[in-house]
């Protein structure tokens, strides 16, 4: 498979799409936040989406990149993870190790690219913004992820012009 960023050149704008958002399923398998974010930057890069199996090396190399991105960023980030920061980036490797939104603070500056995370509502068009990570990488375009409340995310595109507002 290619390596992470032949899939993901920050310099190439996402594709317009036409229609809604839609949301592309993630199998969750502990890497949903990881497979969410390649996907999602395979989209940005206007690659299409990987297969599965691409997907889940994808994922993995970037796991790893994200677990090295702690390292080097130690002393940024030892603060806000919980327990012990060795036994914590130890375990983040671990295939089946869940991220959440350390990971994905990592994974912006891995990538070098804006990740917008969403969650559904009640309302009319149905999504709201929860997170926004990476904006020094730019505002326009990000990688969106939708997160479900439960521990698991799945990829999200959307048109570009239902991009251009925000919820707050």
């Amino acid at each position: 498979p290619p390596p992470i960023h032949a899939c993901l050149p920050a310099c190439r704008a996402l594709q317009s799409m036409s229609g809604s958002e839609s949301t592309t399923g993630i199998p969750g398998d502990g890497r949903c936040l990881f497979r969410s974010v390649v996907h999602g930057a395979c989209l940005r890069a206007g690659k299409p989406s990987p297969s599965e199996s691409i997907q889940k090396e994808l994922a993995d190399e970037l796991r790893s990149k994200v677990a090295d991105e702690f390292i080097r960023r130690r002393t940024d980030t030892e603060w806000f993870l919980e327990g012990d920061f060795d036994t914590y980036v130890k375990q983040i490797r671990k295939p089946q190790a869940w991220g959440g939104e350390p990971e994905l603070l990592m994974c912006s500056h891995v990538l070098r690219m804006p990740i917008t995370v969403y969650m559904s509502t009640d309302s009319s068009d149905g999504l709201k913004i929860i997170a926004e990570y990476g904006q020094e990488y730019g505002k326009e375009n990000p990688i969106r992820v939708l997160y479900h409340g439960y521990g698991h995310y799945d990829a999200l595109q959307m048109p570009l012009t239902k991009t251009k507002s925000k919820w707050y």
